[in-house]
């Protein structure tokens, strides 16, 4: 069994490694390292609920959004993306964006695993049944600020309705699903 959970997107070339590990205080922290190659958006608008992410670009140079404010992160500087707060990143730069950092609660994993799970399922838009899958399953902790929550909160019902009389949903090998995404491992060791 491998020490860490890597995903990547075929789209994108972005490549993310995730372990989870304990800190000095027994807290489980999730650790992050990943590449974004030059002219590539990262996620889009977001807001994690109730994780905090906190990173040092350590190669490239990171554009950021955290509500209104945008900024530019060049390498050796560091980023700290609240809980609660919308926030989105990008290569903003001409090189490889190389990032390493860790979020609190853990539980963004087992979301990412999804979400590339399905937009690796593609050719090139995500497929909506699986992505209202994963956008309703994880609704208490995650939300995609595009379309609007409140359409979201109308049409990613009905879309999982239409899905679950059109059979989208049945077995596990659906992208994105509950079984497929584990999570990344626990290592030994402190973060």
């Amino acid at each position: 069994m491998d020490n860490f959970l890597r995903l990547e997107n075929r789209h994108t070339g972005e490549v993310l490694v995730m372990r989870r590990m304990r800190d000095a205080q027994g807290q489980t922290v999730l650790t992050l390292d990943g590449t974004l190659p030059p002219g590539t958006s990262g996620p889009p608008l977001h807001v994690h609920f109730h994780e905090n992410e906190e990173g040092i670009v350590k190669a490239g140079t990171l554009g950021a959004q955290i509500g209104n404010d945008k900024f530019v992160v060049p390498a050796g500087g560091t980023v700290v993306l609240p809980a609660g707060r919308p926030h989105r990143w990008w290569n903003a730069g001409d090189d490889l964006l190389v990032f390493s950092g860790h979020v609190v609660p853990v539980d963004l994993d087992r979301y990412l695993q999804a979400v590339f799970a399905v937009l690796n399922a593609s050719d090139g838009r995500p497929p909506i049944f699986y992505l209202a899958h994963v956008l309703w399953r994880h609704r208490d902790t995650q939300l995609l600020l595009i379309p609007p929550p409140p359409m979201q909160r109308i049409l990613l019902p009905v879309v999982l309705i239409i899905g679950r009389i059109l059979g989208k949903y049945s077995g596990s090998s659906l992208p994105g699903s509950p079984e497929s995404c584990p999570g990344a491992p626990l290592v030994d060791g402190e973060a």
